[in-house]
């Protein structure tokens, strides 16, 4: 046997042209070699691994056949993208996933050629691809443009705007419908890949073109007749009827897992030179890891993990997540008030409704990757007495801020928004990041918005949010682990607009947002050992705005500092405003606002993000120096 006969297939793959000579049969080596790979990758990173496994053959088909990057190949979400990323010359890499300096967990222009659009939202995948078959076309180009969305993104209205624009304009365009969670599909097989080969062969699509000419030579009742007959029998054997009405082809199901199945049909589509098409592809989450195909959630998304047995590393920490913290408390309150609902869109665990959804499983509602259904859901329900918790991510309410502003904002709706993920994230970089719903909250008339310092005030705040039932709040917590504070048997409601002082100074002022509080207590500790009294003080609102504390702060104190996890625009904001309106700003005050950076912090461990963010102990210490217009090196020398 020769050398290179031993070597592993996917040590001779760097980019995808190098797939174009391998054999069927090797083909489905790479495919077990591209797997494996991928579980070993992301054994040591942690990521998203249940459904680049289930896309592994789905992969190898789609590069083998297409001309990528030439081609334009884009992946919904990005979650499936690791097998992706290996096999186009980042595999050298691929144990830097969502690691500082490392590669995306999502697929990024910036990072390679072959991502030819970002994605970390899903649904969006469509939409970008029909711009791209319209900009290929002005330009009178001719490459394929193939967009793969997941059966779960289906469920957000995005993806059927996109479909039924794109059917309307009838540009060659390809959709891969990645069917593996919500089993909409028939059962699969011979006859189903037979038929999906037939019905996108030119034959097939000729004669189909023949019939419709046909058909409108005849008189109207015979033609719509004919129609008619063609689509319900092609539906009887294939389904599809939706996507044929949104003007698509339809062609499918096929074995996502049968490269001799894929590849017959992506050959065929890909010499189509029709309007759109959609090839529905049926596809395990998990495929070919045990541990994977056995979960509950295909390992969706997982930690660090040991490859023999599927156990993930568990945390050392003994402080409560903050997530779990907010779904425990909201179960506490719903054992007192049957009023109290649950709605997450697509992110049960995520959020901690699933641990809601357990007691409460009539009042518990997941509506599906749909943030703008799920907020106005919510407002239908407060119009009607309940108290519904609309359980979102910071960076996915984002995607229903219109519905926030007219269905609940205009209409004071009680609806409590509990805003998961607020500041920064970590390994899920910058598009998770929670930077922005304190500024497009806070300017809504009404509104309350309040943030948890650590996870006893979240005890609290969920209580205070049951309490609000003459207009909208929100609670915003950040990702991860508390503070190990002590923690309440039960939550009291607090006074609205209300902050706390937790420490008494009389020269320099902390005023923290949210869950930063930690690290002004460590910078007032390290202030008070360089011989600066800090006073430190928890706003806990940032609409309303304790005016009196903030006043209070500014009177008592040469320099004022305001700490938050979100960008401008926000908390400091409000206290300047505050400031400039009580002539405070005249009288020497010093005031500094420390922010989220101008700029997009890719993905590190939260401590790394916090020191580029400058958010952190040190960087709050730097701050006050360079308000009273010293050197806290020089300071620090002195004080050795």
């Amino acid at each position: 046997m020769s050398e290179s006969s031993k070597t592993p297939l996917l040590d001779r793959i760097l980019i995808p042209q190098g797939l174009k000579n391998l054999s069927a049969d090797q083909l489905k080596q790479l495919a077990n070699e591209l797997r494996t790979e991928t579980v070993d990758a992301v054994a040591k990173t942690g990521g998203h691994l249940g459904a680049g496994l289930g896309v592994v053959e789905l992969t190898v088909a789609l590069h083998y056949v297409f001309d990528t990057p030439h081609d334009r190949l884009i992946w919904d979400v990005g979650h499936q993208s690791y097998p992706h990323k290996i096999l186009t010359g980042r595999r050298d890499r691929i144990r830097t996933l969502r690691q500082g300096g490392g590669l995306s967990g999502f697929t990024k222009r910036a990072e390679s050629d072959y991502d030819p659009f970002g994605a970390a939202h899903s649904s969006t995948s469509i939409s970008a691809a029909l711009g791209m078959a319209v900009a290929r076309d002005l330009e009178g180009k001719k490459h394929n443009v193939i967009a793969v969305i997941g059966d779960g993104a289906m469920s957000a209205g995005m993806a059927y705007e996109a479909m039924n624009n794109a059917g309307a304009r009838n540009e060659r365009l390809i959709v891969i419908l990645n069917d593996n969670d919500m089993s909409i599909a028939p059962p699969v097989g011979a006859m189903s890949a037979y038929l999906a080969r037939l019905i996108s062969g030119k034959t097939y699509r000729t004669l189909r073109d023949i019939g419709k000419q046909l058909a409108r030579h005849l008189p109207k009742f015979f033609g719509e007749k004919a129609g008619r007959a063609e689509e319900f029998a092609r539906g009887f054997w294939t389904g599809g009827t939706l996507f044929e009405e949104l003007g698509f082809y339809y062609v499918g199901p096929i074995d996502g897992h049968n490269l001799d199945h894929l590849l017959p049909v992506l050959r065929n589509v890909r010499d189509a030179e029709t309007g759109p098409i959609l090839v529905h592809v049926v596809t395990q989450k998990g495929k070919g890891y045990a541990p994977a195909e056995t979960s509950a959630d295909k390992y969706h998304g997982v930690v660090k993990f040991d490859v023999a047995t599927g156990a993930q590393a568990k945390s050392k920490s003994l402080a409560p997540q903050f997530t779990k913290v907010f779904g425990e408390s909201l179960i506490k309150e719903a054992r007192k008030d049957d009023k109290i609902v649950a709605i997450t869109a697509a992110m049960p665990s995520g959020t901690g409704v699933d641990l809601f959804a357990k007691e409460f499983p009539n009042r518990s509602f997941d509506v599906g990757i749909a943030e703008q259904h799920a907020v106005t859901f919510a407002g239908g329900l407060a119009a009607e007495g309940f108290k519904p918790f609309a359980t979102i991510y910071s960076t996915f309410l984002q995607r229903a801020y219109d519905q926030v502003v007219h269905d609940i904002a205009i209409q004071g709706l009680p609806v409590r928004f509990a805003i998961d993920r607020a500041g920064l994230v970590g390994a899920d970089g910058p598009t998770h990041a929670g930077a922005f719903d304190i500024t497009y909250l806070g300017c809504l008339p009404g509104f309350v918005v309040m943030a948890a310092a650590d996870e006893a005030e979240l005890v609290h705040m969920v209580a205070t949010a049951v309490a609000i039932d003459d207009r909208p709040s929100a609670l915003r917590y950040p990702r991860g682990e508390g503070l190990g504070v002590p923690m309440p048997d039960e939550g009291k409601a607090l006074e609205i607009g209300k902050g706390r002082i937790l420490q008494e100074g009389h020269k320099i002022a902390l005023l923290s947002f949210g869950a930063r509080l930690g690290e002004c207590l460590k910078a007032a500790k390290e202030l008070t050992a360089l011989g600066l009294s800090a006073t430190v003080a928890d706003a806990r609102f940032a609409k309303p705005l304790d005016i009196q504390l903030v006043t209070r702060l500014a009177r008592e104190h040469e320099v004022l500092v305001t700490i938050e996890e979100g960008a401008i625009g926000g908390f400091g904001a409000y206290v300047l405003q505050t400031l400039a309106e009580q002539g405070l700003l005249d009288q020497g005050l010093r005031v500094r606002c420390m922010v989220l950076p101008d700029r997009f912090i890719d993905q590190d461990t939260p401590t790394a993000m916090y020191a580029a963010a400058g958010l952190d102990a040190g960087a709050i210490v730097a701050k006050v120096f360079e308000a009273l217009g010293k050197d806290v090196g020089a300071e620090t020398v002195k004080l050795a």
